[in-house]
C-alpha cells in the first residue's frame, strides 16, 4: 500500500488537555520510526473541538516536544482545513451514504443500543425514521450502504497484520457533528492523506476506528497507509492514561525541571518491556 512512497509518520494532539505519558510514547514511537526509516515525522494541531480549543496549550505541546528531545515538522492545523471537510461531506451525502441523525445520547440509550467498540452501537433510529429537519443534527455513515459500495476492504497492522474490515462493532458512526464540521473520523482521515502520511501510529484503543478510516479512504479514493498500533501505558489502577481523569501532565514535569530526554528514555524502554 505504501512501499513506493517516503516513510512518514505524525503526531496529532487535540489542544483541549495537557500532553500527559501517553502521548509522550505515542510521539517518541511515531518520531523514531520515522528517524529510523529515514522518514519525516510531522506534528499536526487538531483544533476543531470549539471552545475546548486553546491556542497556548498548542505551544505548551511544542516545548513538551522539544523537552523530549524530539524533532519534527509541523503541518497544517484542522481548524486551516474546513472547507476540506466540508466538501468531503457532501461528496458521500451526494452518493447517499450519510443520513441526518438529531438523536441524543440518552435517547440513544433508551433505544437499547448496543455496547460496542465505540461505546453504543448506534440503533439506526433516524435511519428508520427521518428525523424532523428544523432540529440540529449530526451526519451518520450508513454502514451497510457503505461496504455495498467499496466490497470486502482490508487495512494492514505492523503488529496485528492484514485485517479485515468489519464495522459490525461500531455502527454507524458520527462523520459530520452537530456544532462541527466533521467528526474524528472524517477529518484524521482527510488530514492523513493531505499531509502524505504512510505510517498511522497510535494507541491500541483506536486499533477499531482504522475500520472506519479505511472504509472512508475507499469511499474518498484516498491513499492507504499502513497503521501501528501501540500499547498504551496504564495508571496505578490498571486504566489508560487519559486528560479526563487529570493524568499528570508532561508540562508540570517539564517545570518542575525534570529531564526530559531521560523521561524519553524511560518511555522507550517501557515500550520495548511492553514488545510493541
Amino acid at each position: 500500500m505504501t512501499e513506493d512512497r517516503p516513510l512518514v509518520t505524525r503526531f496529532a494532539p487535540s489542544p483541549n488537555g495537557p500532553l500527559h505519558l501517553g502521548h509522550a510514547l505515542s510521539a517518541i514511537i511515531a518520531h523514531d520510526l520515522a528517524k529510523a526509516g529515514g522518514g519525516r515525522f510531522l506534528l499536526r494541531i487538531e483544533d476543531i473541538d470549539g471552545p475546548r480549543s486553546r491556542r497556548e496549550l498548542a505551544d505548551e505541546f511544542r516545548r513538551d516536544l522539544a523537552w523530549l528531545g524530539l524533532e519534527w515538522e509541523e503541518t497544517a492545523a484542522q481548524s486551516t482545513r474546513l472547507a476540506t471537510y466540508v466538501a468531503a461531506a457532501a461528496a458521500l451525502k451526494a452518493r447517499g451514504l450519510l443520513y441526518p441523525c438529531t438523536c441524543t445520547r440518552k435517547q440513544i440509550e433508551a433505544a437499547g443500543a448496543a455496547s460496542g467498540a465505540e461505546r453504543l452501537i448506534y440503533p439506526g433510529t433516524c435511519k428508520r425514521i427521518p428525523p424532523d429537519p428544523a432540529l440540529p443534527a449530526a451526519w451518520r455513515l450508513d454502514a451497510g450502504r457503505a461496504l455495498a459500495a467499496t466490497g470486502p476492504l482490508v487495512w494492514e497492522d505492523d503488529l496485528a497484520g492484514p485485517i479485515p474490515v468489519d464495522l459490525s462493532g461500531l455502527g454507524d458512526v458520527v462523520l459530520v457533528r452537530k456544532d462541527l464540521p466533521a467528526s474524528y473520523h472524517l477529518a484524521v482521515t482527510l488530514d492523513d492523506a493531505a499531509d502524505g502520511v504512510t505510517l498511522v501510529t497510535r494507541g491500541a484503543d483506536l486499533f477499531a476506528a482504522s475500520h472506519v478510516h479505511r472504509t472512508l479512504q475507499a469511499l474518498l479514493d484516498l491513499p492507504v497507509p499502513r497503521w501501528h498500533h501501540h500499547a498504551l501505558l496504564m495508571d496505578d489502577t490498571g486504566q489508560k492514561l487519559a486528560k479526563r481523569r487529570s493524568s499528570p501532565a508532561l508540562a508540570e514535569r517539564r517545570l518542575a525541571g525534570e529531564n526530559g530526554r531521560m523521561l524519553a528514555e524511560q518511555l522507550r524502554l517501557q515500550h520495548l518491556r511492553l514488545g510493541t
